[in-house]
């Protein structure tokens, strides 16, 4: 058990709890597997509903996407999606992934240096926001001062990305995403944080692992640097967007055991939440800012 500001003593998410398919509403299913598959060297599957499945080249599924052309555009101000993470597994996977949208001729939104990760960032043709990063080896990461995970936003060296591929250059197979390529994290606009921490920490029993950023916070299970970034910047207060529209349906939270997602439903239950069942054995809730929670082993 451990103490934060979510309340008293709060219990902890099993340590194995990782980030799975993300599933979004776009205004296009051709333009979006247009962009997904070539320029992010995903492989789609149309399904029997209609909706496409887009992951790595032989792993499981990283995104769900379901085409509706009268759906509401995004509204950055309300809640929702701020960044769905797509985690390479090495920095040789992050620079064919970079030389990948540069020769597709994708505009890049930033590239970032976060001490614990190194990451690239841009925006699907719907304006959801996309990160793709790899991770640093767990004992490179420091603590700060106050005894949280030292991370930051700096300039990332695109140039010393590149050169991965001197001596490696690209082949056949980068036209793909390698197959251990996973969600490794969602980052979301929320409307007011105290309330979000109350729900991911003290309920659903994420760690705070970083809360110096203003106006964000950033939970996880089993020490990673986060699974989930939460932050106010543009929806602080703000509405929930309208069923249906542009942007995010739903992600999931992985449980590695029955056990584990039993003691998260027994929190969700006591604390009062509506959950429902979805297909494939998981349950739908939802956070304080409606964004939607698929729990699962």
């Amino acid at each position: 058990m451990a103490t934060d500001t979510a309340g008293a003593s709060a219990p902890r998410i099993a340590a194995e709890t990782t980030i799975g398919t993300v599933a979004l509403t776009v205004s296009s299913l051709e333009r979006s597997v247009a962009f997904y598959e070539p320029l992010l060297g995903l492989a789609a599957s149309e399904q029997p509903d209609g909706s496409v499945l887009l992951g790595g080249a032989a792993g499981a599924p990283l995104l769900s996407l379901v085409g509706d052309s009268t759906a509401a555009p995004r509204d950055p101000r309300q809640t929702g999606l701020y960044h769905l993470a797509i985690l390479v597994p090495t920095r040789r996977d992050l620079a064919v992934a970079l030389v990948r949208l540069l020769q597709g001729g994708w505009h890049l939104d930033g590239a970032s240096d976060h001490l614990v990760s190194e990451a690239l960032y841009l925006s699907d043709p719907d304006g959801n926001g996309i990160e793709i990063y790899r991770d640093r080896d767990r004992s490179q990461w420091r603590q700060d001062e106050h005894g949280q995970l030292a991370m930051a936003t700096l300039p990332l060296d695109l140039d010393g990305l590149v050169a991965e591929l001197r001596e490696a250059p690209p082949d056949p197979t980068d036209a793909r995403m390698p197959d251990a390529t996973r969600i490794g994290h969602v980052h979301l606009q929320v409307a007011d944080l105290a309330e979000t921490e109350r729900f991911y920490a003290g309920v659903l029993g994420f760690e705070v692992m970083v809360r110096s950023y203003p106006g964000a916070l950033f939970v996880a299970a089993g020490g990673y640097h986060h699974h989930l970034g939460l932050n106010t910047w543009q929806s602080r207060g703000g509405s929930t967007p309208p069923a249906g529209g542009v942007g995010l349906r739903w992600y999931e939270v992985r449980l590695g055991s029955q056990a584990a997602l039993a003691a998260v439903l027994d929190r969700i239950e006591a604390a009062g939440l509506p959950s429902d069942s979805t297909a494939g054995g998981g349950t739908l809730v939802r956070d304080p800012s409606g964004n939607g929670v698929v729990l699962r082993v």
